[in-house]
């Protein structure tokens, strides 16, 4: 369970945090020290890392890099209906998260260009306000 934490770069605070109120950092470390994690605990677990519950009881270095790679990255996942361990694994994606973290950068990026053209329009009014200023300096220059 810590290899595949590790390996997503997940804090074992935010992990504790993800699987509630009732989690701890410290809780989380003891439940690493764990051979034998219970299988309630498990699934909670494997469905916040989003990897397959058998990753994790069956676990390899190479196995678990492979894991979270695609787990990541493979976005074609039609039909999980009754599909168990050994037929597929990922299953567990979570497609909600995914969607609602695009909708975010989407907005995020709307905001960024939104801002940046605010900026451009005030460096313009203040450009246009120093042209005036220097014009009307220009002209009392000429009177005296």
């Amino acid at each position: 369970m810590k290899r595949f934490r590790e390996l997503l770069g997940i804090k074992q605070e935010v992990l504790a945090a993800e699987l509630g109120e009732d989690w701890t950092q410290k809780k989380i470390s003891l439940l690493e020290q764990k051979e034998i994690i219970e299988p309630d605990i498990l699934h909670q677990v494997a469905k916040v890392l989003k990897v397959p519950e058998a990753a994790i009881r069956n676990f390899s270095d190479d196995n678990a890099a492979k894991m979270v790679s695609f787990s990541y990255t493979e976005t074609n996942f039609t039909d999980c209906e009754g599909s168990t361990a050994s037929n597929n694994n990922y299953c567990d994606y979570d497609f909600h998260a995914e969607k609602k973290l695009v909708a975010e950068f989407k907005y995020m990026v709307e905001e960024i260009k939104r801002l940046n053209e605010k900026i451009i329009q005030e460096k313009e009014e203040k450009a246009a306000l120093y042209e005036r200023l220097l014009e009307e300096m220009q002209r009392r220059t000429k009177e005296l």
